[in-house]
């Protein structure tokens, strides 16, 4: 059995998708991680009974931002709970190399593009005001980049018959909703010896 932390920032549909569809095998969710009070994301996991952490992203005394001390503490909280795997879900933070370096390996993202199509946080309306035929999600390993890991699966729908915008970002989040625990039970079985 592998230990999975997830990161969220909102509503934590794909950390439920997870929950859920991983419920019945091995692996599971050790704790929630979000970085917005009030979030989704904690209502979902008070009732899926997963332990959810609050982890702010303060400013310093010059008012910029501390992510190192956040990621300190997100660090010391995946320890904790003992995760094998951090899988990142609609977490809107982009991650210091000090982060990303302690966990390598085991660090995942899933955004809703055809990779490396419409990388950043407009991915979703960025594919549907191209002229791609396809939409779709990728799921990959979180390198310094924003979105230039390495690609570890994608799926994709055609375009074709989705009249709106509203359409579009239904079908890439149900694709998500499929994808994503599919890909993060084959990666947990690999870190489960025997």
């Amino acid at each position: 059995m592998a230990g999975y932390a997830v990161l969220a920032s909102g509503s934590g549909s794909n950390f439920e998708a997870l929950v859920k569809t991983l419920a019945a095998g091995p692996h599971r969710c050790c704790v929630l991680i979000g970085d917005r009070a009030g979030a989704g994301c904690f209502e979902r996991a008070e009732r899926l009974g997963v332990p959810a952490v609050l982890v702010s992203y303060a400013k310093d005394a010059d008012g910029k931002l501390d992510r190192l001390s956040a990621e300190r503490t997100l660090t010391h909280t995946l320890e904790e709970y003992r995760a094998e795997l951090v899988v990142l879900a609609g977490f809107m933070r982009v991650l210091s190399p000090f982060f990303v370096h302690r966990w390598k390996g085991r660090l995942i993202n899933i955004h809703p593009s055809l990779l490396p199509r419409h990388p950043g946080a407009h991915a979703i309306r960025d594919s549907w005001e191209s002229t791609d035929l396809e939409l779709g999600v990728s799921v990959h390993w979180v390198d310094e980049g924003v979105d230039t890991g390495k690609l570890i699966e994608q799926a994709s729908f055609s375009r074709s018959g989705i009249q709106s915008l509203a359409e579009a970002e239904e079908q890439i989040h149900r694709l998500e909703h499929q994808l994503y625990p599919r890909v993060v039970r084959r990666l947990l079985d690999e870190l489960t010896p025997g």
